[in-house]
């Protein structure tokens, strides 16, 4: 990438004239599809009714939309013409949208017209103007707000690009600012971790709304003048396998939960269903990796050049499979606040357990190390590092150094080559009688690797460690839960679970007691557990 872009408006002009003949996104509906010239013309022309509308530079646009193209167009429509975005998760409740549509101060809003009715008729009334993202539709309008007389200016390296709201695993949301300086140094992080091009076509299934997939499932590709198209539903596995089909991908970024499922659905299955895998698996492992792993890549449209794992920690013994299977995966560890690149590992550079060594032009340490057992939170300092939290002075003094360090909440070690590895988060941290670190993601990577299990949470509770296990929608029959046969069925898998978990971790991270629950966890945009709703229980 011989650009080197200071601001999104630079990213867009650029982009929309050097690649403007070529294909810059498209719906799996087919819907809607967009040139690079066409899709410069439709955000002016967009911008231009923002300010017909008084939406000057520095106002405030929420982003309430489904993943498609246009999403793309109203976050250019705003940012490359100095407004702020405020980007909002699909799956956020009425009360979550209304508050942080309120506390942003936004002016305008572009939303999906299915979730429209997310946005409560009172907070609706506060809006100047209402695009729909299906088809820029004007939904609603205050009946003054027509004035012509909005301005705006070429934005700057560090002014607000946009506010995205986070609440993650720990509870109350807040604003995180992200400059054109933050967004435009994950972009050549990026290309220095993995070198996109113009040919290459990405597939996003992940939230927009996400740092993660705005920036580099989004922002990336179109720096490179590389192709996107937008699944526009729930990546399903048989949605997905359509989609890989058709479109072949190269590039697609996911979320352990995806790769996981595929794996435990279909190479286990596999392997089990085959005598000639099943003894391939005893006197040849490796060769049974390459045998499935190159299946796995026809399953995946047989052009996948990288798959992007992040949010949340790998499996192991899924990452063990796909290592060996030289499957091109790439892991990437980064939070909101990092825009969110932090420490990546490319396909060819990953190692088992490792989120990977410091990104491109990001300084990556360990602070208040234990020397005993080399862990130590995760800081980082750079250009990706935000600006603050919006209107927060105290939560953002509270991680934000006055030299630019951040403060991430991770535990991790670190090995002699640079590699980081995750143990655990701070506020996730359970201290045990004896006064040891008990980091219960370990405990839960045991608990998963377990034939049938979906998911797992391991809390506190009147002083011992509790599993809250959830299994696979096939493996128990709920309609039966009244009979005695299911409650003795219950009791064995607990006490199995109780037996393989202790017997494969440490006395202190030892569980006491194991309830297995019907209903799936809430969860983040990546698919990360929200341990704070649970804690209390």
């Amino acid at each position: 990438m011989k650009h080197r872009y200071k601001t999104l408006l630079e990213l867009f002009n650029h982009s929309t004239s050097k690649f403007a003949s070529k294909d810059a996104s498209e719906s799996f509906n087919g819907v809607l599809k967009y040139t690079y010239r066409e899709f410069g013309e439709r955000c002016r022309r967009i911008s231009g009714i923002l300010s017909d509308f008084g939406i000057n530079s520095y106002d405030k646009v929420a982003i309430l939309s489904d993943n498609i193209p246009n999403w793309a167009v109203a976050f250019f429509s705003c940012t490359a013409f100095g407004r702020i975005a405020v980007p909002m998760l699909p799956e956020l409740t009425v009360n979550e949208i209304d508050n942080i549509l309120i506390h942003s101060e936004s002016k305008a809003a572009f939303v999906s017209e299915r979730l429209l009715p997310k946005i409560s008729a009172a907070v609706r009334k506060r809006l100047r103007i209402i695009l729909s993202t299906d088809d820029f539709r004007i939904l609603h309008s205050q009946e003054d707000s027509f004035t012509c007389d909005g301005v705006t200016n070429p934005p700057l390296e560090d002014n607000t690009a946009a506010i995205i709201y986070t609440s993650g695993t720990t509870g109350a949301a807040k604003g995180v600012m992200l400059s054109h300086r933050n967004f435009c140094a994950n972009i050549h992080e990026a290309w220095r971790t993995w070198k996109a091009h113009s040919k290459d076509v990405f597939l996003s299934v992940l939230p927009i709304a996400h740092t993660y997939e705005l920036s580099i499932g989004m922002l990336y590709p179109f720096a490179c003048g590389a192709k996107v198209w937008y699944l526009n539903g729930v990546p399903t596995p048989s949605v997905l396998a359509k989609a890989f089909a058709k479109i072949r991908p190269t590039v697609m970024l996911s979320v352990p939960l995806i790769i996981e499922k595929i794996y435990k659905h279909s190479v286990v299955k596999a392997i089990s269903g085959s005598k000639f895998l099943t003894r391939l698996q005893d006197v040849a492992p490796g060769i049974l990796c390459r045998i499935v792993g190159a299946k796995l890549e026809k399953f995946f449209g047989g052009r996948m050049k990288f798959f992007g794992i992040g949010g949340a920690k790998l499996d192991t013994e899924v990452e063990r499979f796909l290592y060996k299977a030289h499957f091109p995966y790439a892991i990437g560890y980064g939070v909101t606040e990092g825009a969110p690149l932090i420490c990546s590992a490319a396909p060819g550079r990953t190692r088992v357990g490792s989120i990977g060594r410091n990104a491109w032009n990001v300084q990556v340490r360990l602070e208040n190390v234990n020397p005993e057992t080399g862990e130590g939170e995760i800081v980082a300092k750079g250009d990706n590092i935000m600006r603050g939290y919006y209107k927060d002075i105290e939560r953002t003094e509270a991680v934000l150094s006055s030299d630019g360090w951040f403060h991430t909440g991770d535990v991790a070690t670190l090995d002699k080559k640079g590699r980081f590895y995750i143990k655990g988060r701070l506020g996730n941290m359970i201290l045990g009688s004896s006064g040891e670190n008990i980091y219960p993601e370990e405990i839960e990577n045991v608990i998963n690797s377990i034939s049938g299990i979906s998911e797992s949470l391991v809390i506190e509770k009147d002083g011992h460690l509790m599993a809250m296990v959830r299994y696979d929608e096939n493996v128990l029959n709920w309609d039966f839960s009244q009979s005695d046969r299911f409650i003795e069925e219950l009791e064995a898998k607990k006490d199995f679970i109780l037996q393989f978990v202790n017997s494969r971790v440490r006395k202190s991270s030892q569980l006491k007691e194991v309830t297995i629950q019907r209903e799936p966890f809430f969860k983040t945009a990546t698919m990360k557990i929200k341990r704070y709703l649970y804690k209390s229980r």
